[in-house]
């Protein structure tokens, strides 16, 4: 294993878990967190989740799922690059999706416009709720029982509001201080992985072009570099060796950047880590090809006429289901009554956004669709 860096979680500097456990044999602490993620019912149900195309649309296309363990994969290499606690930045990349609703990113504004008067929806919020309370597996806790580092890398965002009631966990953003930087890494190994992948299945789908991505200057460059190094490639080998060589130049500007900033900062120990500002990063010279491909995979894939027809059926959907429900808990499951008797509005969020696509569709043709009994 890896030397950890001075500055990196251990389970000495670790504020351990909201219940005591006796310590676990033959693995770390960390190990036990993701060893319970990979295996609680969330995790599962990632594979029938939105990322970009629903479930149904292609069994090529990525999941939730697939991405969660593609985030792991670039979390896991970088966190050694940099002598980081790789079993944390593991967990939290892992779990990181875990409170996603159905239909990606158009489920959760759905389900966020349904709660306003109520709340709210976020996923990262949904995603530590998973792991702190509904998730049903222990005996002598509700939840995971996660480590507090794992925890709050998962709660990547949080409004001032929310920080006042999630107690400790929330402290770090009512005073403005930084999570571990396994953390931050995972945040944006996040976004290394979906931009890049993204395009990888916006390709395989024929709703972007090879020629579209000329306009990208980082694609065209690693493009031209795979052509000249490989004369006639095509087809998917052409695109696979293009996109990893992206997502290397990526990882290793992030590796290079981070190691400066720890550097510059003068950090030594996980406090430090805490105090500082932001340290895991791009570089300057890098960001703005990034912004350059955000906007064209808003623009062209996001915002393609055919996702935006299924995204605005999902939007349906999740409104469909939550005012049924709202009108009357009594078509919730049993489980989801007896909450929906402390507190409706969110009992109903929380079976939502625990619902797959294809569930979700099965469970709106039940309510709503004539011959529909069971």
């Amino acid at each position: 294993m890896t030397q950890l860096a001075p500055y990196a979680v251990t389970e000495t500097n670790s504020r351990g878990r909201q219940i005591a456990e006796a310590p676990p044999t033959a693995r770390g602490e960390f190990q036990r967190d993701r060893d319970r993620i990979v295996h609680c019912t969330a995790f599962r149900r990632l594979e029938y989740k939105t990322q970009v195309f629903v479930n149904h649309e292609g069994d090529l296309f990525r999941t939730r799922l697939t991405h969660s363990i593609e985030v792991a994969q670039i979390t896991r290499s970088i966190a050694r690059a940099l002598q980081l606690n790789e079993d944390l930045a593991e967990a939290v990349a892992l779990s990181h999706d875990l409170g996603h609703t159905p239909f990606g990113h158009a489920g959760q504004d759905a389900l966020n416009a349904c709660m306003k008067d109520f709340g709210g929806f976020e996923h990262n919020l949904q995603s530590l709720r998973t792991v702190d309370l509904l998730e049903e597996s222990y005996a002598e806790f509700n939840g995971l029982n996660l480590m507090h580092e794992t925890r709050e890398g998962i709660l990547k965002h949080c409004s001032p509001k929310n920080a006042e009631q999630l107690g400790d966990i929330g402290r770090r953003f009512l005073e403005g201080r930084q999570p571990s930087l396994e953390a931050q890494l995972a945040n944006l190994a996040d976004e290394i992985a979906y931009n890049n992948h993204d395009v990888d299945d916006g390709l395989r789908s024929g709703l972007i072009s090879l020629e579209q991505l000329e306009a990208v200057p980082i694609f065209a460059h690693k493009r031209q570099v795979v052509e000249e190094a490989y004369p006639g490639i095509g087809g998917r080998r052409l695109i696979h060796e293009t996109i990893r060589r992206m997502i290397n130049m990526m990882a290793v500007d992030l590796i290079e950047q981070t190691r400066s900033n720890i550097a510059a900062a003068d950090v030594g120990s996980l406090d430090d880590v805490r105090a500082a500002p932001r340290l895991v990063a791009y570089s300057p010279d890098l960001l703005p090809a990034l912004r350059v491909l955000k906007t064209f995979l808003r623009d062209n894939l996001y915002h393609h006429y055919q996702v935006l027809r299924m995204t605005d059926k999902a939007r349906r959907i999740i409104q469909d289901l939550f005012g049924a429900f709202m009108s009357d808990p009594r078509l919730l499951p049993p489980q989801y009554q007896l909450m929906a008797r402390i507190d409706k509005p969110r009992a109903i969020a929380d079976y939502i956004a625990g619902m797959t696509d294809r569930y979700a569709m099965r469970e709106h043709r039940r309510l709503f669709a004539v011959g529909e009994i069971h």
